[in-house]
């Protein structure tokens, strides 16, 4: 599989990077949008049985943004099929079947906080950038990704001043991000990805689907639905193997990914 705008590497066992690169600041059009979508829809054509994925960008920035040239060309003739490309795109990466880690450095804005909300969880170099500039350049989209990792009143800040925030602002702003020196933000992410990529592939993959799913219910579903699936995993040796090896205080020896063990509604 060979793409444009996306560079892939795999820098642990199990862990795949994927990159952004389309300079000068890896603006998202309709083509690296669809590149997106087929990527995280099918991680395992990228590297089989990947465990864990960093998603970044390639040279000064993570991605400030839509294409504007692009999308100065919008119509409401075309904009419906547009915004669909997007969508397919934020969602892949949320329903991928292996956890997703953001690295964010510069600049994370519109477009390039969405796709970084749409991560499991974010780290941040201390130098980047966040922002929703959708009044600025006359768009809409982003809060409601940014919601998933901001507080709403922090979501409206941004999105009604359009002004940038660093990533200790952020932070102290109530988003959930984990803050790294510069030069230690791939480092950092790795630990995490490496960390993910020890568990059990069927578990790690299992509670990724169970994590999505109770996201949008309410406590008491969603405690429920959550527990439904601690009697299932009891059924899968992995289970027992971790709670073996931690009371024997020792390495767990995890059975390849059971493909099977699937959420079905």
């Amino acid at each position: 599989m060979t793409f444009r705008f996306l560079e892939t590497t795999s820098p642990a066992p199990g862990v795949l990077q994927i990159s952004m690169n389309r300079p000068p600041a890896n603006g998202v059009d309709r083509d690296m949008y669809i590149e997106l979508h087929t990527a995280f829809a099918d991680p395992d054509a990228l590297l089989p049985d990947v465990r864990a994925i960093i998603l970044t960008g390639a040279g000064k920035h993570f991605s400030a943004g839509n294409d504007l040239d692009e999308f100065a060309t919008m119509t409401p003739e075309n904009g419906t099929e547009r915004m669909w490309r997007v969508r397919e795109a934020f969602f892949a990466i949320q329903d991928c079947v292996v956890p997703v880690i953001g690295a964010v450095h510069g600049a994370a804005l519109g477009t390039g906080l969405a796709i970084a909300a749409s991560c499991d969880f974010v780290v941040a170099a201390q130098s980047a950038r966040f922002g929703l500039p959708e009044l600025t350049v006359g768009v809409f989209g982003g809060a409601r990704h940014l919601a998933r990792i901001a507080p709403e009143p922090l979501v409206r800040r941004m999105f009604f001043t359009g002004q940038h925030l660093n990533a200790a602002e952020f932070s102290a702003g109530g988003a959930c991000v984990v803050v790294s020196e510069n030069d230690k933000l791939l480092e950092t992410a790795l630990g995490f990805a490496i960390r993910i990529a020890g568990y059990s592939p069927t578990a790690v993959r299992l509670g990724k689907q169970v994590l999505n799913q109770v996201e949008t219910m309410d406590l008491k579903a969603g405690y429920a639905f959550e527990q439904g699936f601690t009697v299932k995993a009891s059924g899968h040796p992995d289970a027992k193997e971790a709670l073996t090896a931690f009371r024997e205080k020792r390495d767990p020896q995890y059975l390849p990914r059971s493909a099977d063990w699937t959420i079905t509604l």
